[in-house]
Parts: C-alpha cells; sequence; structure tokens
C-alpha cells in the first residue's frame, strides 16, 4: 500500500504523520533530519510485548543508516504510566550521557509514548522524541497532538505537559500483533471521531467496521488516515487545549472515572473505558434533551457491533458506584473553579463542551446508569 502523509500544522513544531504498511523500514533516513551533529544512536523506550515482537526489526532498520538503539524496556500497562518509572527513564537517559540532540523514541502504545513524551520534554528541559505507536489507539490518537503524561493515585494523566514529536511513523503492519481486545479499545478512538464533527465518517463506519476489523489493510489505512486527519485539524486550531481541543474528551470524563474505579488494573483497558463513556454522554445528552434517541441508538449499535461495551454492566467487571464515578469525575483535567466541564452532543457528528454541568442531574443519571 502507498505511504499517506498528514501534516500537524503547528508553525515551528509543525511535523508530519507517515501512515503506511511499511513505514518502519525507512526509519533511518526519516530520522536524519532529526538526528543532529552526526549523532549516531538513538534511545529507545518500549514494553516487553513490543519488544519481543517488533524490537528485532526496529534495530535492523536502524542499522541500515548506522545508527545503534539503545533501548530500556519496561513492563506492559497503564501502571508503567508512574513517577518512579518516570525517574528511572531520566536517570537512565543521563547514565548514558544524553545530550539534547538526542533522539528519543516512544516504540509502544499510549503509556509508552505518554511516558516517553513527558521524560523527552523534562530532559535537560527538552530533546527531540519520534513516536512510533504500535497500537491502534496511539496511531490514531495518542501519539498526535503532543499530549504527554504520567498517572497519580488521584487520576488519570493528572502530571504531565504538552510536548509535540518530531515526527510520527504509524506503521499498519505493526498492529498484525496485536490481540483482538486491543483492537476493539483502539477502535473506540476511530470511531470517536465520527461522533464528534465528522458524521459522514461515523456513517461510512457504519458500513465499513467489518473490514476494518477484519485486518483489511485498504479500510484500516484509511480508518487511521481519515483519524489522523480529524486530530491534526483540532491540535492545529488548539494546540493547548483551551477551547475546540476538549472535545476530543468525548467520553473521557466517564471513561477515567470508569478506570479509576477499577484502579487501572487492566480489568477495564482505556478504548473499553472510553467506548461505554461515549455512550454514556450520548445518554446523558438524551437524558438533558439535546440528543435524539434515535442517535442515541446508533452510536450505542455501533460499539456493540464492534465489541465494546455501551454500558457499565456490560464490561463485566462488576458493579459500580454513581458517588464514587462523580467523585473521579472531579479529578478531571477540564474542571475550572471546582465545576465540572462534560463533552455533550446534539447528535451524531454535534458535539460540544459544556462548562459548569450541573451536579444534580448528573448524580441522578449516574445512578440510573448504575443500575442498567
Amino acid at each position: 500500500m502507498s505511504e499517506t502523509l498528514v501534516r500537524v500544522d503547528l508553525a515551528d513544531r509543525s511535523y508530519d504523520i507517515v501512515i503506511g504498511g511499511e513505514v518502519l523500514s525507512s526509519i533511518a533516513t526519516r530520522l536524519s533530519g532529526i538526528v543532529k551533529n552526526g549523532a549516531r544512536r538513538v534511545f529507545v523506550l518500549t514494553d516487553e510485548n513490543v519488544w519481543d515482537n517488533h524490537g528485532d526489526a526496529l534495530k535492523s532498520h536502524l542499522a541500515t543508516g548506522g545508527i545503534e538503539a539503545i533501548a530500556n524496556i519496561l513492563p506492559a500497562g497503564e501502571a508503567t504510566k508512574s513517577f518512579a518509572n518516570l525517574q528511572s527513564v531520566l536517570e537512565w537517559m543521563i547514565s548514558h550521557e544524553a545530550e539534547r540532540n538526542d533522539v528519543l523514541i516512544a516504540f509502544g502504545g499510549g503509556v509508552i509514548g505518554d511516558l516517553a513524551g513527558l521524560a523527552a520534554g523534562l530532559m535537560k528541559r527538552g530533546m527531540p522524541f519520534v513516536q512510533v505507536p504500535t497500537t491502534l489507539l496511539s496511531q490514531v490518537d495518542s501519539s498526535v497532538g503532543g499530549k504527554t503524561a504520567i498517572n497519580s493515585s488521584f487520576g488519570k494523566n493528572l502530571i504531565g505537559l504538552f510536548n509535540q514529536p518530531a515526527l510520527v511513523l504509524a506503521d499498519i503492519s505493526l498492529l498484525k500483533t496485536l490481540p483482538p481486545r486491543e483492537w476493539r479499545a483502539g477502535y473506540a478512538e476511530v470511531i470517536k471521531y465520527g461522533l464528534i464533527d465528522r458524521p459522514d465518517f461515523f456513517e461510512h463506519l457504519e458500513i465499513a467496521t467489518p473490514d476494518i476489523l477484519s485486518g483489511d489493510v485498504n479500510a484500516l489505512a484509511n480508518a487511521v488516515k481519515v483519524s489522523c486527519e480529524s486530530k491534526a485539524d483540532v491540535v492545529s486550531a488548539d494546540e493547548t487545549e483551551r477551547g475546540r481541543r476538549a472535545l476530543l474528551n468525548l467520553g473521557h470524563t466517564f471513561g477515567h472515572a470508569i478506570e479509576k474505579a477499577r484502579g487501572f488494573d487492566g480489568s477495564v483497558l482505556h478504548g473499553e473505558a472510553v467506548a461505554t463513556g461515549m455512550c454514556m454522554a450520548y445518554r446523558y445528552s438524551r437524558e438533558l434533551g439535546i440528543c435524539p434517541g434515535q442517535d442515541v441508538v446508533r452510536a450505542e449499535r455501533l460499539f456493540e457491533t464492534s465489541g465494546l461495551a455501551p454500558t457499565l454492566s456490560a464490561l463485566n467487571t462488576g458493579s459500580f458506584e454513581a458517588e464514587e464515578l462523580l467523585e473521579h469525575m472531579f479529578q478531571d483535567k477540564k474542571v475550572e473553579s471546582g465545576s465540572l466541564t462534560l463533552i455533550l452532543a446534539e447528535g451524531i457528528g454535534k458535539s460540544f463542551v459544556q462548562k459548569g454541568a450541573e451536579i444534580a442531574p448528573l448524580r441522578a443519571f449516574l445512578e440510573a446508569e448504575t443500575k442498567l
């Protein structure tokens, strides 16, 4: 398949997302404009699963350009996004005498990308980093836009900064080793773009989902391309999430609360929680009288078709308490002056930001949701 370029336009911090079937093979050439002063090494942050599946290929492709990979291999899973690992990664690079002109490659999913981006931003006040996302979720969402973070005991992604990558290489072939559950979780973020502001894309997914989830390369590459274009447009207009970019958090306020209620223990993956959260956002919008019921049904149906849970009970991880979910929602990054911000919808492709959400109807809604 041919390669596709999507440009994230941020003036002097602009960069390309390269999407294709074998783009990893060209990594040494593409790094030539990023690796400075003739450096013959790069730092690679990855996890055990990715390194076992793709580490040899990465090392081989880098070696064609005479570049050595100095790798730090971490455990897979959300728990890796911790203060302890952030410190460990920074000290690992310092021990290898990392310089500001060195490059850090994030070779993994969203967890590795978030941790690597934050470490790169902090290392000697900033070193370049390159995203090589290896999951569907990270290819269409977390690798693009410069959000980097680790988790706190109080909630998800509360410690971080905006740090744009120098390049994103989205190699579709890397997705072949993904477990089906990871595929489905990542697909939630693809559906999100249709629900936010691309109703035509949502309609396309209603037809194309079986082909995409079966691994059809062209159908998948097109879904990744449209998702990246959608996110690039939003990020270019609102890099630091002061306005429209908050729409990308559709379902996340509910979803992060679900993850936190399960202690980030892996029983609910991020994409699974966000899928349920998006359905909750649509149902709450219906409860408020602003979203047609037929659009709620369409959203729920597409998530179900994709093997994702539209309700809390469908997650099959036990019961949830409304008050606990509400408490976790108030740890969300979008809380302003003690008031909750929600991303709601007036219909498919018509999402909007609601600041100062009223608590009484939200509490009643959560009470009902936990009993579905």
